[in-house]
């Protein structure tokens, strides 16, 4: 592994960072302001914990906080986007929920393996 954006983890955040921004700029105007730019902020907050943690994976317990952290707010992005499902019709919203527990899933699955068998 050559660095972060060869983690599958960060490679998917990213994309649906990408995706949750963009949804959020078709909110009514009030909302960008509000929840649309609280759920922007927790969707890039997963990817940027994942690589912060890998900027400090020779400390081991480091690597797994920050990993902690970013499966936090994979949850706070899926309710807010529970939220904007109840609230509005947005096209695609079920997909973009179904892919953050697909990743939440992985994260999980990476947060065991770093415990188990990360060498520092």
């Amino acid at each position: 592994m050559k660095g972060y954006k060869d983690l599958e983890v960060y490679n998917e955040a990213f994309q649906l960072a990408i995706l949750v921004h963009k949804l959020t700029m078709k909110l009514p105007k009030h909302e960008m302001y509000e929840i649309g730019s609280q759920i922007r902020r927790s969707s890039q907050s997963i990817k940027d914990n994942i690589v912060e943690g890998y900027g400090r994976r020779q400390y081991k317990q480091e690597f797994l906080r920050f990993l902690s952290f970013s499966h936090a707010s994979l949850l706070e992005t899926t309710s807010q986007l529970e939220m904007l499902r109840e609230l509005y019709q947005i096209e695609n919203i079920d997909d973009i929920h179904t892919q953050y527990l697909e990743l939440g899933k992985k994260i999980h699955s990476f947060i065991n393996y770093v415990n188990q068998s990360w060498r520092t």
